[in-house]
């Protein structure tokens, strides 16, 4: 059993990201949800680009995760990373549709939101072509 006295589970690494994101970002379902049990990570700290826990899962298309973090009260959706762009602006131009539409059934995402280049969210899939 590791002894969790000592560690900082909000504290982050090198680039800024918690162990929640790391896991996160792998699409480790069952490691993400003992994280969520041992204490209360915050689960919007950014890493140091600004990135928070759910547009690092969104980008790399962990369904799982993804619920699991939506399902959380604490996640903010739509909270921008240090470009303004959100996880949805993340994702859309990535053209992983089931991302898009989990995260468009959201009330707190607004895909009109404008990132630091006054770009909206659906301009990117336009762009990219999906």
């Amino acid at each position: 059993m590791i002894e969790l006295d000592c560690y900082d589970i909000n504290g982050g690494d090198y680039w800024g990201s918690m162990p929640l994101a790391w896991a996160a970002h792998n699409g480790h379902d069952q490691t993400v949800t003992k994280v969520l049990g041992w204490e209360e990570p915050d689960l919007d700290k950014p890493e140091n680009g600004g990135q928070t826990q759910l547009s690092f899962t969104a980008e790399n298309e962990h369904e799982g995760v993804v619920k699991i973090l939506l399902g959380c009260e604490e996640v903010n959706p739509d909270k921008p990373d240090n470009r303004g762009h959100t996880s949805l602006s993340c994702v859309a131009g990535s053209g992983r549709e089931w991302v898009v539409k989990i995260l468009l059934g959201r009330e707190k995402v607004n895909p009109g939101k404008p990132d630091a280049y006054d770009t909206t969210p659906l301009w990117y899939p336009a762009w990219c072509g999906h």
